[in-house]
């Protein structure tokens, strides 16, 4: 019974450490080169095979200098105000999303900052238990203590979800207003950074009154927007 009790507990500890020195591996490399797929774009697209949709990968990586200041600022504005200066947690949104997690009774809100979104996409699923953003916040202190500020956004902007089988900057810029993602101005970068939260909803509700008044919030925002140096 001993023996058991002790395979019970060391074959879960150990695929959690093989795991994350398998991550670690990874991240190192990511910081010199883009990644080829993320484990979100994978999961998803097995996702819409699943439901029989004919969905194709759009995933072009562009480096930073070519991506629009503007949409720098959008994203900060709209979903990690404080990127510039934590260590890849806002315990301020924490806290609050605990406090909303209890009253609902379920994990709904994450207080996710740009850095555990980051975690999230490359490495992890979409699914929502506690165990997730345990892993997800090792993740993210991994990416922290080995990456550079400006080289976490450059890949954040580079492999974020922006539609059905759109990824990164380039991709969402080309497919959403027909230009490069160097060349969005403030009111486009707005309008794709408030699609981060939902994008396949508001790819199938393009007309939607939230799409535009979140819109315009971040707008009003992105001018205190900081960026990492």
């Amino acid at each position: 019974m001993f023996r058991i009790i002790k395979w019970l507990i060391a074959l879960p500890l150990g695929a959690f450490i093989f795991f994350n020195a398998y991550v670690y591996g990874n991240i190192i490399t990511y910081r010199a080169v883009a990644p080829n797929k993320t484990a979100f774009m994978a999961m998803r697209m097995r996702q819409f095979q699943s439901e029989g949709k004919d969905v194709a990968l759009d995933y072009r990586w562009v480096p930073y200098d070519r991506i629009s200041v503007n949409l720098k600022k959008a994203l900060i504005a709209s979903e990690d105000a404080k990127f510039a200066e934590h260590g890849g947690f806002d315990w301020g949104g924490i806290q609050y999303a605990i406090k909303r997690n209890k009253q609902s009774g379920e994990v709904k809100a994450g207080g996710s900052t740009i850095s555990q979104q980051l975690a999230k996409n490359l490495f992890l699923n979409e699914s929502r238990s506690y165990f997730r953003k345990a892993e997800e916040a090792v993740l993210t202190s991994m990416l922290e203590a080995t990456t550079d500020k400006d080289r976490l956004y450059e890949l954040y902007l580079n492999v974020i979800e922006w539609g059905y089988g759109i990824y990164g900057a380039e991709a969402a810029a080309q497919h959403w207003h027909r230009k490069s993602a160097a060349e969005l101005t403030k009111a486009q970068a707005a309008e794709l950074a408030a699609r981060v939260p939902r994008p396949l909803y508001y790819a199938d509700h393009p007309r939607d009154a939230a799409l535009k008044r979140k819109t315009n919030i971040i707008l009003r925002r992105m001018g205190s927007a900081e960026l990492p140096e």
